[in-house]
């Protein structure tokens, strides 16, 4: 398409837009005076959806009419709520629903993740990250090299960017393994970077890494709802990813993640255990040997806490009203919008830092702000325009297709220029 620098030319694309109606469907933040905010930090919490506070009211509801009969009687019955979550989340994630399930938050998923595919031996125990992963992912894996006695910085390997790059070449990757892999055990990479906003082929990363006998597992905490991840078909062994950002579960809500299929019925693997992975027939007898269920299902502990999932599942009918594929196409013409404007302006001081390759980015645009501190992000605030702002230098926006606008998009880059 070709663009054009004008608000007119922006509202004629949401009045052509499929999915601006769904745009109603969230609570729009909005100053003292009654104008809305123009929220562009869905990649660090998503909107909530009007629909959320009905489904979990329903719950409510539902506990004080029945008490712990809720778990059989209510409207969704709390026994099996997780498995209400499961295909709509597999269908968002690219996944069979043996392979997806919702579970605990997202760190905490990772440990109990790499509980079972990081193996280490003595001479095969090192970890690869990317050099600028998200910090809970570095603490996590070496904490997992600690708790194993290992060095917790002489067994991480950093994929880094080239010297004055920003982005994460696949080239570098595969000669870290070529070089290393017999001292590899796993590779723990964030899927879509949350600093530069690179989603990585996670596919070729599979093959690689399996071609060395490694394990890959992918934080996609700032890929699901965002791009089409198609886990199933990467290969990769596991996943974990948040539901707060762009699922909209609402603040520290759950996590979902992805075993393989490949992966499914192997009881050996190493893994904790608690009553909810346990063999779902047998589970109330309480006095049965342990014998794990297959599939994701197979890495829960505990039951499911119903209040959260009731706002997830609120979240996931809106995604399932709209499909991956629309969104996604939307995504694309909205960032690509987004940068279009972003181009326009007059200044050596701006530069962004996300592939222009719209295939390897989602919908946040990572903008470097030469000479700038904090103070334009406060700045940005100050007029209603809700960003995040990253040390040194950056400015993360991520126009989120199921509830920014066009014209949200041309108002916000208006607003920057006039800062700048």
């Amino acid at each position: 398409m070709e663009y054009q620098n004008s608000l007119d030319f922006a509202k004629q694309l949401d009045k052509e837009d499929s999915l601006a109606n769904f745009r109603q469907k969230f609570h729009i933040p909005k100053d003292d005076n009654g104008n809305e905010w123009l929220y562009f930090t869905g990649n660090s919490l998503g909107l909530q959806p009007k629909i959320t506070q009905q489904y979990i009211q329903q719950e409510l509801d539902d506990w004080a009419k029945y008490g712990v009969e809720g778990h059989f009687m209510a409207k969704n019955p709390w026994m099996p709520y997780h498995e209400f979550l499961t295909e709509p989340m597999a269908r968002i994630v690219g996944a069979k629903p043996i392979e997806v399930v919702v579970m605990n938050t997202l760190t905490t998923n990772l440990h109990l993740l790499m509980t079972s595919f990081y193996q280490p031996t003595k001479t095969k125990y090192k970890i690869v990250i990317e050099s600028d992963a998200f910090p809970s992912d570095r603490y996590a894996v070496q904490s997992q090299l600690a708790i194993h006695g290992f060095d917790a910085n002489e067994g991480l390997i950093e994929w880094k960017p080239r010297e004055g790059e920003e982005l994460l070449q696949i080239e570098d990757l595969e000669q870290i393994l070529n070089d290393q892999g017999d001292e590899i055990a796993l590779l723990l990479i964030g899927g879509v970077n949350y600093y530069t906003g690179q989603y990585l082929d996670l596919k070729k990363i599979a093959e690689l890494a399996h071609a060395k006998q490694c394990f890959v597992g992918i934080d996609l905490a700032h890929g699901a709802g965002n791009i089409q991840p198609n886990l199933h078909e990467s290969g990769v062994d596991f996943a974990a990813w948040c539901t707060y950002k762009y699922l909209n579960s609402g603040p520290g809500s759950l996590s979902g993640i992805f075993v393989h299929e490949k992966h499914a019925y192997n009881k050996e693997l190493p893994r904790f255990a608690g009553w909810w992975n346990h063999n779902k027939e047998t589970r109330f007898n309480m006095r049965q040997p342990f014998n794990v269920m297959p599939g994701a299902e197979g890495w829960q502990l505990s039951n499911p806490p119903i209040l959260s999932m009731a706002a997830i599942r609120a979240s996931l009918t809106i995604f399932d009203g709209v499909g991956m594929n629309a969104l996604r196409k939307k995504s694309l013409l909205l960032t690509g919008y987004f940068e279009y404007l972003l181009q326009q302006i007059d200044s050596e001081n701006i530069k962004i830092i996300t592939p222009k390759n719209p295939e390897e980015r989602g919908c946040q645009l990572s903008i470097q702000v030469k000479n700038a501190d904090k103070k334009l992000h406060q700045k940005l605030t100050e007029k209603n325009v809700i960003t995040d702002w990253r040390e040194p230098d950056v400015i993360r926006c991520a126009p989120v297709p199921l509830y920014n606008s066009f014209e949200d998009v041309f108002n916000m880059v208006t607003i920057l220029k006039t800062l700048i």
